[in-house]
């Protein structure tokens, strides 16, 4: 079924006591409004339109870093929800299909959810989200008749015997988009709060002799973040279906309740990963890798077999062949490590190329920035860069070649060559023992006259 998306994404959310849009507020390290579109995604929309307000030009560009093809309108005036999708509507005009009304503070719908929507409009007109709340609170509240969904009641606007009800509306919506902004044009503001309610299209839909229903998830699909403790809540709610997601698909996490996932983050079955790890976004693990305790790793893929850490720090742009090994307190970006190659301890390896089976002794920097651009190290297969090697870039070192430790090479380093380039040792006989009785008497002489 063709399917439009319409994300609301205008509010403020001054609860959040923050410069950000509510909707950029991140959970799993990317912004809610991420996570909405990303779930919306899976039903292939021929379009998304995000209605956007509050810092419209902040929540284009997190838009546009999801898909780059969707369309901002925007919302001048917060006037309610039905106000907010109206503003889609000139974007389409005449379009056959439904539309999917989303929110993009409410990250956690799941696709599986919004496909029963798909199928239950099949034999209705309208379709509404709704779940069984332990405690309803102020949730608007869906009246059913058997399967058919009677009205929709916003809390300040209930009976007492309607508030009685504990099935309450997500506000999700999926309906023709024709009657969808058909319906919202005949919806009025004479209620509690004064604007224009998305739910008043059912009652105007009934009135016509259209059928509505309501489809239900789990609560914890429809929480709505609205504040820092619920963007906490919220939080940690995302790192612990990711960790079970992870231990069912063949994971090892030997501590899980330290492991921080991001919303994109991918294990391979067998993989194992040790306590207090980090995955920002971007990574893939792959099967049998081991990730080793306080590594924190962004952007990066880690083959077959390899092992990182402990205290590692992968960024952006590494790629690590099957079988490599990044130690303690290595940090790599932007860097291709060969199969079976090792960087042990201490390094700094950035912009680099390093070929298979090389080892990277401690210490080793690849100097790649200037001050202005960035320069590539390249490292051919077989190398063995001696400890405390700086290595100038751009510069290149051949299959098998050496460096000896505390080297700073600035040239070219030809196939098995063995390059040293340090300055020469000078020993001075009985130097010490001077230098050592002269700063002991200056260290006397301040000590005395600070009495």
């Amino acid at each position: 079924m063709a399917t439009a998306l319409i994300i609301l994404a205008a509010g403020q959310g001054t609860r959040m006591n923050s410069d950000l849009p509510k909707v950029l507020h991140p959970i799993g390290g990317a912004p809610m409004l991420g996570h909405a579109m990303q779930a919306g995604a899976t039903l292939e929309p021929d379009q998304v339109i995000v209605v956007a307000g509050h810092g419209a030009e902040a929540v284009r560009a997190a838009a546009h870093d999801f898909d780059e093809t969707a369309e901002i309108v925007i919302q001048s005036e917060q006037l309610g929800t039905a106000n907010a999708v109206a503003q889609a509507a000139p974007r389409l005009v005449d379009y056959p299909g439904d539309a999917l009304v989303l929110y993009g503070d409410t990250p956690f719908v799941q696709p599986e959810t919004l496909e029963r929507m798909q199928a239950a409009r099949a034999a209705h007109d309208i379709v509404v989200l709704g779940f069984e709340a332990a405690d309803p609170g102020r949730y608007g509240r869906l009246v059913m008749q058997g399967q058919d969904l009677v009205k929709i009641v916003e809390f300040k606007d209930a009976t007492e015997a309607e508030r009685a009800i504990t099935l309450c509306n997500s506000g999700v919506v999926l309906a023709p988009a024709a009657l969808l902004f058909d319906l919202i044009s005949e919806v009025g503001n004479a209620n509690a709060a004064g604007e224009y309610y998305l739910t008043d299209i059912v009652g105007l839909a009934r009135a016509r002799g259209l059928s509505a229903t309501a489809v239900t998830c789990d609560e914890a699909e429809t929480m709505g973040i609205n504040s820092r403790a619920e963007l906490a809540r919220a939080e940690a709610a995302f790192q612990t279906r990711k960790r079970a997601e992870a231990l069912e698909t063949g994971v090892t996490l030997v501590a899980p309740d330290t492991v921080q996932f991001a919303y994109d983050t991918w294990l391979g079955r067998d993989s194992l990963v040790e306590p207090y790890v980090v995955f920002g976004p971007g990574v893939t693990v792959e099967t049998g890798a081991h990730i080793r305790a306080f590594s924190h790793l962004e952007g990066c893929h880690v083959a077959r077999g390899a092992v990182v850490g402990p205290y590692a720090r992968l960024r952006p742009g590494t790629e690590l062949a099957e079988h490599s090994r990044i130690g303690n307190f290595v940090e790599v970006k932007n860097a291709l490590i060969g199969e079976g190659a090792k960087v042990n301890h201490l390094s700094y390896i950035g912009d680099a190329r390093v070929g298979d089976e090389s080892n990277i002794g401690a210490g080793t920097i690849t100097c790649n920035y200037d001050g202005v651009s960035k320069h590539e190290t390249v490292i051919g297969a077989r190398v063995f860069v001696g400890s405390n090697t700086m290595l100038v870039a751009p510069v290149t070192l051949g299959d098998g070649a050496m460096t000896g430790s505390g080297s700073v090479i600035t040239r070219d380093v030809a196939p098995d060559a063995l390059a040293i380039a340090r300055a020469p040792q000078v020993d001075m006989p009985g130097r010490a023992r001077k230098l050592f009785d002269m700063l002991k008497a200056r260290a006397g002489k301040r000590d005395k006259g600070s009495n």
